[in-house]
């Protein structure tokens, strides 16, 4: 910085500094300049809030959405194209119906049932997954461009006027001990900024229909998603109701206890045929025994030889895995997203990496991934 632009940045700190401790007026600007100025804050701060509110409407859990950025951050420090998508509540309760649904089976209307509401709910992810990109594009992408060019030139604009207007009001003050010149031109540079930061601003909120256009798009959004919720559930409305009209009409099945005499009789007869079995074999091998030698004799039994348990390689291998950074894991850990690293509960993770304080990177049976710290033990810590 050249001597004349220090010596300016001295005469704004100072008079600044007369400002907020000696109580000096500084020159007033008129008020429609100052109801701009005002109303150009507070769009400031909408703008900033609705980002950050939109993005927990769409995703409202605060440790999904840390993962889904570790996840999404790591992706493009590897370079691979593919996103994680945000896990929806509607989709993971979608997977649990289906899961227990295929479990009981198709002679259970309570499992068919399951089957029929998980697949809904899983179009309802579909649908929710939409409306995430759908508002992205249309409202929080246009809002941070707004935020990032037009809102920020205006501040731009406000903050140089406010140099300026110290720097003429510092001159001003000292009239008769700085050039008439010198004031003359901080005076033009005052009246230039503060136009630029005038017309910006007047030109900003005259256009605001535009941020209407951006709410109504938001809103469109919510009606088609909401709009495709409700046929998905009214669809599947219906199908519970033929079920249970299904099973209503059916005929009912009688119960026929097994009584434990009964079951102890089959039990018997099993052991009994098993016993017959036995004999009718025992007197097979007598007659091939007598075949073979050419009178009464018995087989010489033969020890039989079972290969050694690998438990000194085991050990071997555990000993090279010891001496390098390593965990021991304390719960099984099942992947939800690309990416992430299985285990079981008891396997010696080797660590590679530190992600940030919730997540370990590892590898595990030459496959590598992220999984949490709280799930593991460590046993040798990573070189700080």
């Amino acid at each position: 910085m050249s001597v004349a632009g220090l010596k300016k940045q001295f005469h704004k700190a100072s008079q600044l500094l007369s400002e907020k401790i000696s109580g000096a007026e500084g020159t007033k600007l008129d008020e429609d300049f100052m109801e701009m100025e005002r109303k150009i804050d507070v769009t400031n701060k909408s703008v900033f809030d609705l980002l950050s509110k939109t993005t927990e409407y769409l995703q409202p859990n605060p440790a999904s959405r840390a993962k889904l950025n570790m996840l999404n951050t790591m992706s493009k420090i590897r370079g691979q194209v593919k996103t994680t998508g945000y896990p929806q509540t509607e989709g993971l309760l979608g997977d649990c119906m289906l899961r227990y649904g295929h479990e009981l089976g198709e002679d259970s209307v309570f499992g068919c049932a399951l089957v029929d509401m998980g697949e809904a709910m899983r179009q309802m992810a579909d649908v929710k997954d939409s409306l995430d990109i759908n508002v992205k594009q249309n409202f929080i992408d246009p809002l941070q461009n707004l935020q990032d060019k037009d809102l920020k030139e205006i501040t731009h604009h406000l903050k140089k006027l406010e140099g300026r207007r110290l720097d003429f009001d510092y001159k001003k003050k000292r009239q008769g001990k700085i050039p008439d010149e010198e004031i003359r031109q901080a005076v033009e540079k005052f009246e230039e900024s503060k136009d630029l930061a005038q017309r910006s601003m007047f030109y900003f909120l005259e256009n605001d229909v535009e941020q209407v256009s951006q709410l109504s798009a938001l809103i469109e959004a919510a009606l088609e998603y909401h709009r495709q919720s409700c046929e998905i559930l009214e669809e599947l409305s219906g199908k519970l109701q033929k079920r249970i009209s299904t099973a209503s009409s059916r005929p009912k099945r009688e119960f026929k206890p097994k009584s434990i005499r009964s079951s102890m009789e089959a039990l018997d007869n099993s052991q009994r045929n098993g016993l017959s079995y036995s004999s009718s074999l025992k007197s097979t091998d007598t007659q091939i025994n007598n075949t073979v030698n050419g009178k009464t004799g018995h087989i010489t039994s033969v020890p039989l030889s079972w290969p050694e348990s690998p438990t000194s390689n085991g050990n071997i291998h555990q000993s090279e895995v010891l001496d390098q950074p390593c965990c021991r894991s304390l719960y099984d850990f099942e992947p939800e997203n690309e990416g992430e690293l299985g285990f079981k509960e008891g396997d010696i993770i080797i660590l590679t990496n530190q992600i940030d304080e919730n997540w370990y990177e590892g590898m595990i049976h030459g496959e590598s991934g992220f999984f949490p710290i709280n799930y593991v033990e460590v046993i040798v810590p990573l070189p700080q």
